[in-house]
């Protein structure tokens, strides 16, 4: 069986190959979420994507060390889709099928 991401969380320290990297994901019709800077990159290049801070309503804080760490990024990373959907429902949490890092 084929199981095809629809959100792609992406946090990059090195862009090197970011923007088409990215630009496949969205010809995919993959949603993007980004950190700051790597957000950034992404609209500069005019791909679509959402900042990790407009879908937690909490700002990166410690010089952008701490963004992710919050129940919408990591319950939509951890969260079990057969088993916990009416949680993540009721609590607003979107699944996240990709993760895409380096540090």
């Amino acid at each position: 069986m084929k199981i095809k991401p629809k959100t792609a969380l992406l946090s990059v320290s090195d862009k090197k190959g970011l923007v088409p990297f990215a630009r496949f994901l969205e010809s995919q019709k993959i949603k993007l979420i980004a950190t700051g800077g790597t957000a950034r990159a992404l609209k500069e290049s005019g791909i679509k994507v959402s900042s990790i801070s407009s879908l937690t309503k909490f700002p990166e804080i410690f010089g952008g060390r701490v963004k992710s760490m919050h129940p919408k990024i990591a319950g939509g990373i951890l969260g079990q889709r057969d088993i916990h959907k009416k949680e993540a429902k009721t609590n607003k949490i979107r699944g996240i099928d990709l993760v895409v890092c380096n540090l």
